[in-house]
């Protein structure tokens, strides 16, 4: 697939288990995330994205629109959690 927001997710990502979860800090000094993919900006703040797909370390972040653009690609599998 021909896609400007491919670059080199797979050697991170492929084949993870992800949550669909609500956006929180790390800390006071890390605010916000950038989807993988697209960089669409997760954060508490009005007009951001907050909600979202994010591996279990908390660190990778995926906007709906390329978690679903890309899932069967990255054979991705999303684990139930409470948000």
């Amino acid at each position: 697939m021909n896609d400007w927001r491919l670059t080199d997710q797979a050697e991170y990502l492929f084949e993870k288990e992800l949550k669909y979860q609500i956006y929180r800090p790390q800390s006071k000094d890390w605010d916000h995330d950038h989807c993988e993919f697209c960089g669409d900006k997760f954060s508490e703040l009005e007009g951001d994205l907050h909600i979202g797909y994010t591996a279990n370390d908390g660190y990778y972040w995926i906007c709906e629109k390329c978690f679903n653009d890309f899932k069967v690609q990255f054979h991705w599998t999303v684990k139930k959690t409470e948000n």
